[in-house]
């Protein structure tokens, strides 16, 4: 990962993402280590204080990633909510923690498995729980 853009974190997400990381069985190390590193990294403020423009956990965005050039519209969810719904990708998913914290416009590279890296950059965010004034989602 190099060329690492500013990301922004509420503190509630900052909350819930570290409790999540402290329940999960330690086999899920690769992605609880790239999800810790994120969080470790992000600037943190109060969810009302939170740009429209920035992905949070339950944001609805469009994203696209390359070299695929693929565009995808998803919900950033925790694990449990994104079980087999195909609209919702999981915080821990490789791309799901390479988008947490990122605003629209803004892209980064990411090392997915099998070691080759993509770039994942922001579209839109249709949808954020901050900006419609939902804190307990």
């Amino acid at each position: 990962m190099i060329d690492l853009p500013n990301i922004i974190i509420s503190s509630l997400d900052l909350a819930r993402l570290n409790h999540l990381i402290d329940i999960l069985p330690k086999d899920s190390q690769p992605e609880l280590d790239n999800l810790r590193y994120e969080l470790d990294r992000a600037i943190v403020t109060a969810p009302e204080n939170i740009p429209a423009t920035v992905v949070t956990m339950n944001s609805t965005i469009r994203f696209i990633i390359e070299p695929t050039g693929k565009t995808f519209e998803l919900t950033l969810s925790y694990p449990e909510d994104a079980l087999g719904k195909p609209d919702r990708i999981s915080v821990l998913a490789p791309v799901g923690s390479a988008l947490l914290g990122l605003a629209v416009g803004q892209q980064i590279e990411w090392t997915v498995p099998g070691d080759n890296t993509i770039k994942v950059q922001v579209l839109d965010v249709s949808y954020q729980p901050e900006n419609s004034g939902e804190y307990t989602t």
